[in-house]
């Protein structure tokens, strides 16, 4: 099943994906992302270090490192 997030401001559901994208220099990296639908690359929980927090203006959820 995948990590869900319900927007306070909205109350849209939100699920947790994420992709490796390549960057100047062939580069890898892992991004992690919301969307409105559950795909085949969402993910089950937040990976360690990380948290949700809701934008307060938009009432998108984003990820960032915890403090």
């Amino acid at each position: 099943m995948a990590f869900s997030v319900k927007s306070k401001k909205s109350g849209k559901t939100y699920y947790l994906h994420t992709k490796e994208v390549k960057l100047k220099g062939n580069r890898k990296q892992k991004i992690y992302y919301f969307a409105g639908e559950a795909g085949s690359n969402s993910l089950d929980a937040i990976p360690a270090g990380y948290e949700v927090m809701e934008n307060k203006r938009t009432g998108l959820p984003m990820l960032r490192k915890k403090k």
